[in-house]
């Protein structure tokens, strides 16, 4: 229950984009205003003005039924991660440069958290710890626009991120460049860094995009069957 001096707009919007980092919103769930109210205690108001704000930001879309994550193209995928390719490397240069014995702490909690995640093949535990460590490293990033920024775009892949960590060979490589990562920042070595990321980049897009291919494939040969039940119950 929400405290009547919140600013309900920015509450609800906070809790839901948090579930959307972790992948905890899937591509089937349906978001409705009232059921958010509902289970917040407030009005439907503050709760629609929450979604639209999210709609209005590229990660969700309205259906018939309230609203739904937004779920990416190959071509969104391979645009995003282009721009992504023009911030991260450069951001998280600049983070190594700047980064505080605090924000080291951090990172280095939040690999910690990964690597037991992966281990134990703890899923949600695994998405919160991922970005728990992109979080800590953007503190180190003093534009605070081109952090949003970078924040805004990878949680655009949630939709598909579920998919690349359900997969342990995927995973395993994914953990492996983050890993890296970490010690280039733990090293304060800005160009290391960059490289790093810059690999990281590439290794990711290609991972996401075998995943939603794989996906939309699923989704097309279950389009058929689908049908062929519908006609069955045809009277």
């Amino acid at each position: 229950m929400l405290k009547p001096s919140d600013n309900l707009v920015d509450a609800i919007y906070a809790d839901l984009r948090l579930k959307l980092q972790r992948s905890a919103i899937l591509p089937t769930d349906r978001l409705v205003d009232t059921e958010i109210a509902n289970a917040h205690g407030i009005s439907r108001m503050p709760a629609r003005e929450a979604l639209l704000r999210l709609v209005s930001e590229g990660y969700l879309v309205g259906t018939t039924r309230g609203f739904a994550v937004r779920e990416l193209s190959l071509d969104d995928i391979s645009g995003l991660f282009e721009v992504r390719r023009q911030l991260e490397p450069r951001a998280a240069a600049c983070a190594a440069r700047d980064m505080t014995p605090e924000i080291e702490a951090e990172i280095t909690a939040a690999m910690n958290r990964v690597e037991l995640a992966l281990g134990a093949s703890d899923i949600p535990a695994l998405l919160a710890a991922n970005v728990d460590f992109r979080n800590a490293w953007l503190k180190a990033v003093n534009n605070p626009h081109m952090a949003a920024t970078i924040s805004r775009f990878i949680d655009y892949f949630q939709s598909v991120r579920l998919g690349t960590f359900a997969d342990p060979a995927t995973a395993y490589q994914y953990i492996d460049g983050l890993s890296r990562i970490h010690a280039a920042f733990l090293a304060h070595d800005p160009l290391m860094v960059q490289d790093r990321m810059t690999l990281f980049m590439f290794a990711a897009e290609e991972a996401y995009l075998s995943v939603r291919r794989r996906q939309l494939e699923e989704a097309e040969t279950a389009r058929p069957a689908r049908r062929r039940i519908q006609k069955r119950g045809t009277a």
